[in-house]
């Protein structure tokens, strides 16, 4: 059995607390290594080592920061293979998407490797009598990221790499769950030209969560999970007097008009709503077709594709289209929602309970779902199912569609396709969601721009990644300068006449 480690000043350490967590084989059910759980004394340990090393780093120019960047990009691309194995063994990922998990977080690294602009201050000459006004952004020191099991190197790289571009240090407590790949990254980035203690990867549960939130080092956090623990994290971080911004849950609604190209919408449906096995915050979990006659359509371009999706471990290659959940409470969770669509009325087009796999009859696996005829009271509807399960709610007209989307609690993501540019117009500026997709079914903006939902999507006023991460990793200081006149005409070589 595997006996995995923490990343602490440069190296491998293993955990003191005596404390452990299984790391699952999704594909078989079997536990193939122990992650140790930090102690409150092992994370203050872990961030006062930080805090001593983030001096000398955020001190370094941002053009050498910078290079760090480079080189850890170019080992990223030189690595991509391997981290995309870690990433799909843990999480159970194909590995095409594991693939491309890596590859979102190294476009974020690129973005970074021009991080000296975006740390450019602003300035004023003459703002006054012989008054200039100039301001600088600096490192706020230690700085924090919790992150989720279900992008096990995109997020702690969208973490990660602003954060240390800024100058600060960072604690990384990843998924107890998959670790592997964060602890894999630090090492990259410690081969690239980081500092010993610059970026701490500490492993942990609720205790180690709770220790980062009550540090008094640390200055900043950054979270993605579920709404509940997001709003605990931002609550007690906040209370904490740091700088808190956290990413939770997410419902992502699809509205298809009349007009839609439907082969094209039905694509983009099963694409978005069954990738990654569902577990993606970004995920379509909801369609919604306009008209009796967009929403039949849709359903028979729907069933034949997703009958005809293929369920499997990511070591059969590019032969699969999604693996297994990641946990057998998780699968168990998944069915249990299905249960209770059939008990409140929906109509179950696709059934994927009881789905079994020869030679993986223990794994996590849960065929695909479909519903039809599904309204908003269902639990079906209103609880983020994080599975491979599609809901189709049916709608009369676009504004009935448009508040369906609206009234959701959640605002992470949303898409319409309609060949109608006015349409399209309409709900890009109406809807109060922070990613809208136009005949683009998961609008995870590019890194320059930034990536945030709203509603209970969301807590905090910064986005990740893009100008907001360097605005959130950062502390505004603003200098006022006068110097006096008189003194530019220094000294006097002439002989001046006796007083």
């Amino acid at each position: 059995m595997e006996e995995l480690y923490h990343f602490i000043d440069g190296k491998r350490v293993k955990g003191t607390s005596g404390r452990f967590a299984d790391v699952m084989n999704p594909a078989t059910g079997e536990v193939q290594a122990r992650v140790p759980l930090a102690s409150v004394e092992e994370m203050a340990a872990a961030v006062a080592s930080a805090a001593e090393a983030q001096v000398a780093w955020g001190a370094t120019n941002p053009q050498r920061r910078a290079r760090v960047m480079m080189k850890f990009g170019a080992l990223i691309n030189e690595h991509m293979d391997e981290l995309a194995e870690l990433v799909s063994r843990e999480h159970g990922k194909t590995l095409p998407d594991g693939r491309g998990d890596v590859q979102r977080g190294l476009e974020v690294v690129e973005v970074c490797m021009g991080g000296p602009s975006l740390l450019k201050g602003e300035f004023t000459d003459d703002g006054g009598p012989g008054i200039d006004l100039y301001s600088m952004r600096q490192p706020l020191g230690v700085v924090a990221g919790i992150t989720p099991f279900n992008f096990p190197a995109m997020i702690p790289l969208w973490k990660m790499a602003p954060a240390l571009t800024c100058g600060n240090a960072m604690i990384l407590k990843p998924s107890e769950r998959c670790p592997s790949t964060a602890l894999r990254l630090a090492e990259l980035l410690q081969e690239a030209g980081l500092p010993d203690g610059v970026l701490q990867i500490v492993n942990g549960d609720k205790e180690a969560v709770d220790a980062i939130l009550d540090d008094e080092t640390i200055q900043a956090v950054g979270f993605v999970g579920s709404t509940p623990i997001a709003q605990y994290i931002y609550g007690r971080a906040a209370n904490n007097g740091k700088r808190t911004q956290c990413f939770g849950g997410a419902k992502n609604h699809m509205i298809i008009m009349p007009d839609a190209d439907l082969d094209k919408a039905a694509d983009a449906l099963v694409g978005a709503g069954f990738g990654a096995a569902g577990e993606r915050c970004m995920a379509i979990s909801v369609a919604v077709p306009v008209g009796k006659e967009t929403a039949d359509g849709l359903r028979d371009r729907l069933v034949p594709r997703i009958e005809k999706l293929k369920v499997g471990p990511y070591t059969a290659n590019e032969d699969v289209d999604y693996g297994p959940v990641i946990t057998a409470a998780s699968k168990a969770r998944i069915e249990g929602l299905i249960d209770s669509g059939v008990d409140q009325g929906a109509e179950l087009v696709v059934d994927g309970r009881g789905f079994s796999l020869q030679g993986y009859e223990n794994g996590f696996f849960v065929g695909p779902s479909y519903f039809d005829n599904v309204t908003p009271d269902m639990e079906i509807y209103k609880e983020e199912i994080f599975g491979p399960v599609l809901s189709q709610v049916r709608t009369e007209t676009y504004e009935e569609a448009l508040k369906l989307t609206m009234d959701n609690p959640y605002g992470n993501g949303t898409a319409i396709f309609t060949a109608d540019g006015d349409t399209a117009r309409d709900f890009a500026h109406r809807v109060n969601v922070g990613m809208v997709g136009i005949n683009f079914p998961i609008p995870v903006p590019l890194s320059y721009h930034t990536f945030g939902g709203w509603k209970k999507s969301a807590f905090g006023d910064l986005n990740q990644y893009g100008p907001d991460a360097f605005r959130f990793y950062t502390k505004t200081k603003t200098v006022t300068a006068r110097w006096f006149s008189g003194i530019k005409e220094g000294g006097e070589f002439n002989f001046k006449a006796m007083d």
